[in-house]
């Protein structure tokens, strides 16, 4: 496993993070059998990665719970892991291990003000069963409660001892400047990193974001490397995976404009005797703008699969030939 700098801070985090969005529910495309995550988590572990995402609305705190059960289960050295949540949705006090909303629960009452912030960090430790973590990260921007009020609370629970590093995620550019420009103006604890949607079949982030994240020194960890899957199959082939479902009902899924980007995909895998997911994910780590990008497994072979993507070599002809299909598209993620 290969280690990299988060941004400009001291923190060191695996090239591959491991997403822990598929654990803990029921729901068709996630896994709710606790041994079954602690196995994949396990096996993540020992092949290196010490990076695990996850965050408090993540099977409404269910993922957290599993991803504390596992490092109290196998022992892990707290300093071994790099242990990254988020606070913006209100907590599920119930904790219960499914997808159904909890009473009085909606997306209105999100907020990153400093009640919801220091809550959320405490109700997260507790699930985790850990005395900090390593980088909180506003899910979203929050345009209700003053950005003095949110990066106030941000460096208040950094200087608690609660927290060690403060993180931003999908949001607009210019959202994402003026929070780090106060931050920095008033000498407040920054954002170290930015998780954005990026895939080479959606790379809008590549016009305004990841060139301001460049500029201010902080690491990109983009989420959907393989684009929930698209990537990692011929443009022709059925969806077989129910979140792909998912993503086509809500007409997510692959679009005839992105036929020539997934057909450069197989192309290149076909040519180098890989799978079109590693070709998927080395362009991903190949990205100049790119830190870590954060993968989701179900399963261990899986997760072999995609660890081997960090050999694949691409050349700049093949990168081309991946990139020159794209066409301007909505924003997504976070409108």
């Amino acid at each position: 496993m290969q280690y990299v700098n988060l941004g400009k801070s001291g923190l060191k985090v695996s090239r591959l993070i491991l997403g822990c969005m598929t654990y803990g529910s029921a729901q068709g495309w996630m896994i709710p059998d606790e041994e079954e995550c602690f196995k994949q988590l396990k096996y993540a572990y020992d092949r290196g990665i010490n990076t695990f995402d996850t965050a408090n609305v993540y099977s409404f705190g269910q993922s957290e719970i599993i991803l504390g059960k596992f490092l109290k289960k196998y022992n892990i050295p707290r300093e071994s892991v790099v242990i990254m949540t988020k606070t913006y949705h209100p907590d599920n006090r119930d904790n219960k291990a499914d997808m159904k909303a909890p009473s009085g629960w909606t997306n209105l009452s999100a907020d990153e003000s400093q009640q919801r912030i220091f809550a959320s960090v405490k109700n997260s430790l507790e699930r985790l069963q850990l005395d900090y973590v390593d980088v909180i990260q506003c899910h979203r921007f929050d345009k209700d409660t003053p950005i003095e009020e949110t990066m106030h609370a941000l460096h208040d629970v950094v200087q608690s001892g609660l927290v060690r590093y403060i993180g931003m995620s999908s949001c607009w550019a210019w959202q994402f400047q003026i929070l780090q420009q106060y931050a920095l103006h008033n000498k407040l604890t920054p954002f170290i990193s930015m998780q954005n949607q990026h895939n080479a079949m959606y790379r809008e982030e590549e016009r305004e974001m990841m060139p301001t994240l460049e500029y201010f020194g902080v690491g990109s960890i983009p989420w959907g490397p393989l684009a929930a899957g698209l990537l990692c199959r011929p443009y022709a082939e059925p969806v077989q995976s129910i979140r792909g479902v998912l993503r086509e009902k809500s007409n997510q899924g692959a679009q005839e404009t992105d036929k020539e980007i997934i057909d450069a995909v197989e192309v290149i895998a076909k040519r180098k005797g890989v799978t079109m997911a590693q070709i998927a994910l080395a362009w991903s780590l190949h990205n100049k703008y790119v830190c870590a990008p954060i993968i989701g497994i179900n399963s261990t072979e899986r997760l072999d699969d995609l660890i081997k993507a960090l050999d694949v070599q691409l050349s700049g002809e093949e990168i081309k030939s991946i990139e020159q299909g794209y066409l301007p598209q909505s924003i997504k993620g976070h409108t």
